[in-house]
Formats: structure tokens, C-alpha cells, sequence
């Protein structure tokens, strides 16, 4: 039996909204995942994708998530509204935006769709990495809240070394992923997964720098079926840069099952100062 007036998990205390009227839902940050300035950017994506999620004229299940960061959110209550902008047989467009303090701080673009049975086809493999239980635990920051939300093991690419005095020849990092306390994953918690990566500049330096995603894309190739078939077990994220110039870099992630299955890609472009 379960305990009805047991508190949430974090996460989903986190994303949740009150409606509104209208397609409009409020919110507001959650301590718990603070970053440096404002809260952590996956929240605010899986907020975003939660609005569309709990709307009425909802259709299917997520393909597609862009979000883009106007500004940093503050400690402050938010409006999202979230507006079905075309809808065919199978595909869904939404138009998504966050405003706080009677300003916009985020706007966001939503692919939601009934999927289908097609052929399939991979193109890219999961890398070869120890499973898991195999990999300890990575110890993280306690100057900031929300890595505290996940339990981290790094196979490869650890948080900077600020010992080091050296440019490191790539910003791979290879990291089974698991919310804390453990979750069954869904949509949202993939969405918020696949911004766990910090900044690839601050792996490539081995320091920190400011830095802050400007807008992210988030492909979903499982469907809500195979989200629960992964339940709480950690998945496997793997994050590499592409080219760092003139104060913006863009970043690539996968998120994979544990048996070896691509869940979800992103890519974002990152702002950085010298």
C-alpha cells in the first residue's frame, strides 16, 4: 500500500504546475534545483514539456523539444502558456512560453506525435563501457543544489580537476545517470537528463568559466512504453563539444538504456566568456 500522503519525489515537486484556465499553468522555481544563477536548465526544459503534457488538446507523445533561455529565472512565481499551434492526424505543434515577472524568461517549441509501428534501424552504438554497479559513485559540488538531484557515476570525463594547469584534447564524458532518490523515467526526467552535462569548455580547460545554454533541442527515439520498460535503472549519458569559437560552442548528448537502446539526442549552443 502506498502511503497517499507520502511527499513527492523531488523532481516531480519540481515540474509541477497549477492550471490556470486557458492553457496557462503556474509554477515557480524549486530550491532544490538551484544552479549558479537561476535554477538548473533541464528543470526549466522539463517544466516546459510538462505544461504541454498535462494540456487538454494534447496528442501523442514527445519527438521533439527545443527550448530557448531568454534569461535566468528568479526565486519568483511563473506563468506557462502552452498553445497547440497546428494539429494533423499523427503530428502536434506547440508553442511554449514561460514569463516571470512580466517578462518572457524562456520560449520552447514542442514535436508531439501517435507513434507507430515502422521499420527500424540504428546507426550508432552505445560505447562499450563497465555496467553501472561496476562504476562508484562520483562525489559532486556542494556549492551547487541540483547535481545533488542525481546520482552520477563517470566512467570518463569527470567534473574539471582545477589541479590541472592544461588544455585537455577533447571534452568526452561517458556517465550512468540515475535521479536521487530513483525515479521511473518518463519524458520529463529524460528531458531534464539529457541538460546533466555541464559545459564541455569547462572539461576541455579543466576550469570554470561563465557559461549558459542559450537553447537546447531534445530528440525523444523512445516511446513512453520503452521509458517504463527502463524504469529506475541508470541510463548512460555521453556528451563531446564540436567547435568552440568567437563565445558560443555547441554541445552533443545521448542518453541510452541500459540494454543498449538510444532514448534520446540533444544538442545545444552554449554561450561562454574568456
Amino acid at each position: 500500500m502506498t502511503d497517499s500522503h507520502a511527499a513527492p519525489h523531488p523532481f516531480d515537486a519540481a515540474i509541477a504546475l497549477e492550471p490556470a484556465g486557458d492553457g496557462r499553468f503556474r509554477g515557480e522555481p524549486h530550491p532544490a534545483w538551484a544552479n549558479m544563477v537561476g535554477p538548473f536548465g533541464g528543470i526549466t526544459a522539463a517544466t516546459m514539456l510538462n505544461a504541454v503534457l498535462a494540456h487538454p488538446a494534447r496528442l501523442g507523445e514527445p519527438v521533439a523539444l527545443t527550448v530557448n533561455y531568454a534569461s535566468a529565472l528568479v526565486a519568483t512565481p511563473f506563468e506557462i502558456e502552452a498553445r497547440a499551434v497546428r494539429t494533423g492526424r499523427s503530428v502536434q505543434h506547440w508553442v511554449v512560453e514561460l514569463v516571470q515577472d512580466g517578462e518572457v524568461a524562456a520560449t520552447a517549441t514542442a514535436v508531439l506525435a501517435l507513434r507507430r509501428p515502422t521499420w527500424a534501424a540504428d546507426e550508432l552504438g552505445m560505447p562499450a563501457v563497465p555496467p553501472a554497479d561496476e562504476v562508484p559513485v562520483t562525489p559532486t559540488f556542494s556549492k551547487v543544489e541540483w547535481p545533488k538531484r542525481y546520482e552520477l557515476r563517470f566512467q570518463a570525463g569527470p567534473w574539471p580537476d582545477l589541479r590541472l594547469d592544461a588544455e585537455l584534447p577533447d571534452s568526452l564524458s561517458t556517465v550512468w545517470i540515475r535521479d536521487e532518490p530513483p525515479r521511473p523515467l518518463d519524458a520529463p526526467s529524460l528531458a531534464a537528463i539529457c541538460d546533466v552535462f555541464y559545459p564541455r569548455t569547462f572539461r576541455r580547460r579543466q576550469r570554470f568559466v561563465p557559461a549558459g545554454t542559450v537553447t537546447i533541442t531534445t530528440h525523444f527515439h523512445a516511446d513512453a512504453a520503452e521509458l517504463a520498460a527502463q524504469g529506475a535503472r541508470p541510463v548512460l549519458g555521453v556528451a563531446r563539444g564540436l567547435r568552440y569559437a568567437s563565445g558560443f560552442f555547441d554541445q552533443r548528448a545521448e542518453v541510452w538504456s541500459d540494454s543498449g537502446r538510444l532514448l534520446a539526442s540533444s544538442m545545444q549552443s552554449v554561450w561562454f566568456k574568456e
